[in-house]
């Protein structure tokens, strides 16, 4: 199994939007995808709740059943349309992928 997790800082305003209401739209627009990906076996978005200096801002927990279900799901239409959002509203992204 792969676990993808992602981890984002925002801008304070963006594309028309506030910061609140960019990480809403990122949440709505990630768990859209399930139903679909059929690749996705699980994926979970949080928006943080305790703001720190050190802390981001949403995160993305998601698991796929092989890295070939990983890459299918990163290069799939959908989501590549929500990554052009995403790219336009972030100051900072990081990423870790591992098996487990």
């Amino acid at each position: 199994m792969i676990k993808h997790i992602v981890m984002w800082k925002l801008k304070e305003t963006a594309e028309g939007l506030t910061k609140d209401q960019i990480a809403g739209k990122i949440k709505t627009d990630l768990e859209a995808l399930v139903p679909v990906i059929p690749a996705i076996g699980q994926l979970e978005v949080g928006i943080n709740i305790i703001p720190s200096d050190a802390a981001f801002d949403v995160a993305l927990y998601s698991e796929f059943a092989s890295q070939a279900d990983l890459q299918t799901y990163m290069t799939h239409p959908a989501h590549q349309a929500v990554v052009g959002f995403v790219r336009n509203v972030v100051t900072a992204r990081h990423v870790v992928d591992y098996e487990g």
